[in-house]
């Protein structure tokens, strides 16, 4: 099944903890700390490659991990960095963050890449907190936990020439006499149900072919199935606007091509800009006041074709390679990189619970939660230590606090001394 739009959830691997050890061998009574540091969280890599025609892998798989790093341990050995994911998406893939709608990368190019969440950090192991005051530090650092968020990947089909126009003016037909591509044909209205690709190979180079799916009047608000594949018009340089003329469903062609641009615009008003030629199709069996009162009615480049005869196809071919050759090439989107913003590490908030406790929150204090063992006198002193040095216990103080009063931090409590 082809899919093109897919809303998947990320997360980077955690930090592996660091670890708490002394070394110890017989004969050798003072070994000191010898814990090693956790290993680093694996990232979120999105890649785009050229064999991928389609989001399909991201149908049913809505959760993706990286590998957490794992814990160090004594005799100094760090813990293993956790493996890297990498996502493996179509060339022309938009990926945007859910909650802010930013851009985080357009990977317009087969390889293109961006590391959407870095992993984690690993925690310090207790060697790390040796000085010349503590010499035999019992505590560690808790690796660096990291969050999940979701991701939208929108796919916007690449390609030189998108054929445009209602259902059944023979945009399918047409794009197999172009490319030699295999659509599926048929007389019914939606046979195209996904965008289909050739390429057209000419003596004068080769230019890509997307046949996007019919457009109906109101696509744009989405009825039919132009409001799922209209994105799919935005990466094409130039436009066949192909126009059944033979009227043979008791459509009027006139209207049918003035339907057609007026959802293309009101998708997205800079199409207007995108260049068209206009195939008259079916002129085989048209009758010739048809293709004349289409004439006189609609300003533009016009090319009687059949897509069935073949008629009147070399010259919509030409037409095509001159007004490439002249046009600017495709390019990626024009856009400012969204990244999810790093935490402020000096950040804290000090509140009052209902019970009259003091919580404190907060990145610094999340990142000392994971530091410190208040257990441990010397892990506590340099609790103390870090919380006066960052403000903390000023911001208590202003916020009234006495000796004996409760201060919480995540599910630790203990009583507050001046």
């Amino acid at each position: 099944m082809f899919i093109d739009r897919a809303k998947i959830y990320i997360k980077a691997g955690n930090g592996g903890d660091g670890c708490t050890s002394f070394y110890t061998e017989k004969y050798v009574p003072n070994g000191g700390p010898d814990g090693g540091d956790g290993g680093d969280g694996g990232s979120v890599i999105i890649c785009a490659a050229d064999n991928i025609a389609s989001l399909s892998e991201f149908r049913f798989g809505k959760h993706y991990r990286a590998e957490n790093g794992t814990a160090g341990s004594g005799k100094n050995r760090h813990g293993k960095n956790g493996a890297d994911l990498v996502l493996k998406v179509p060339r022309g893939t938009v990926v945007r963050d859910e909650e802010t709608g930013g851009i985080i990368a357009d990977l317009f190019y087969g390889g293109d890449s961006v590391t959407v969440l870095a992993g984690g950090k690993g925690g310090k192991g207790n060697a790390r907190f040796k000085s010349s005051r503590r010499q035999a530090p019992g505590f560690s650092q808790k690796g660096e936990p990291t969050k999940e968020h979701s991701v939208i990947l929108e796919l916007k089909t690449i390609a030189d020439v998108g054929l445009v126009g209602f259902p059944n003016a023979g945009k399918s037909t047409l794009l197999s006499v172009l490319t030699r591509a295999n659509p599926k044909i048929a007389n019914y209205p939606f046979t195209t149900l996904t965008p289909n690709l050739g390429v057209c190979a000419t003596d004068d180079g080769n230019f890509t072919v997307a046949d996007i799916p019919g457009l109906i009047e109101g696509a744009s608000d989405g009825a039919g199935l132009g409001h799922t594949f209209l994105r799919h018009v935005e990466r094409t340089r130039l436009f066949i606007h192909v126009v059944d003329v033979s009227a043979a469903d008791g459509r009027d062609p006139v209207s049918d091509y003035n339907n057609v641009n007026t959802e293309l615009f009101k998708y997205n008003a800079e199409l207007k800009d995108v260049p068209q030629i206009i195939a008259l199709n079916k002129c085989d069996s048209a009758p010739k006041e048809n293709i004349q009162a289409f004439k006189n009615a609609v300003d533009g480049e016009i090319y009687e074709i059949s897509a069935v005869t073949h008629g009147g196809i070399k010259e919509l071919i030409r037409a095509a390679v001159n007004k490439l050759a002249v046009l600017p090439p495709l390019a990626p989107i024009e856009y400012e990189p969204y990244k999810y913003p790093d935490a402020d590490p000096d950040a804290f908030t000090v509140a009052r619970a209902d019970d009259g406790a003091f919580v404190l929150g907060g990145e610094m204090i999340e990142r000392l939660a994971r530091t410190v063992v208040l257990e441990d006198r010397d892990s506590f002193a340099y609790f103390q230590r870090r919380l006066d040095d960052g403000g903390v216990t000023k911001a208590l103080k202003k916020a009234g606090i006495k000796d004996g009063d409760t201060v919480r931090i995540l599910d630790t409590e203990f009583m507050y001394e001046s």
